[in-house]
């Protein structure tokens, strides 16, 4: 089992964007089985709240259902559960370092890091720009599936 763990700073946007999206990859390329995937924030702003409305629209636009997600907070245990940490951006790693107390396995990366175009995730929290955010993340979510 590949343990995947996707972060931003509520996850509300951009980490359950990453979890739903990657569930719904590993499912239609029939690898679903080999994945226990999650989502979560660096933050507490968000805590229980459901995915953001203009989020779950555009996961919904594919196909993609995430009822029931609600906003958690990372901690200390989740460095040891999840082999692979996805974050956002740079931001979100410092904060995840913080709470992890650093990174001595080198789990934690941003998502696209892993791309040819390595660089941070659009933020539609300010950019109001759902779609971009869903190209970054399809980007780097099948970056990642090349991989394993």
């Amino acid at each position: 089992m590949i343990n995947v763990l996707f972060i931003c700073h509520g996850n509300i946007c951009r980490s359950p964007m990453g979890e739903f999206i990657l569930k719904d990859m590993a499912e239609k390329r029939g690898i679903a089985h080999k994945f226990y995937i999650e989502s979560a924030a660096t933050s507490t702003e968000e805590l229980g709240n459901p995915v953001y409305p203009p989020a779950r629209r555009k996961l919904k636009e594919h196909g993609i259902d995430c009822t029931g997600k609600t906003a958690r907070q990372i901690t200390k245990a989740d460095y040891k559960k999840f082999d692979y940490i996805f974050c956002a951006d740079s931001y979100n790693i410092k904060n995840a370092m913080r709470i992890f107390g650093g990174d001595p396995e080198n789990k934690v990366c941003r998502l696209l890091d892993l791309t040819d175009n390595p660089r941070d995730i659009a933020d539609p929290w300010y950019t109001g720009n759902f779609d971009i955010t869903w190209d970054d993340i399809v980007e780097g979510c099948k970056a990642f599936l090349d991989r394993v």
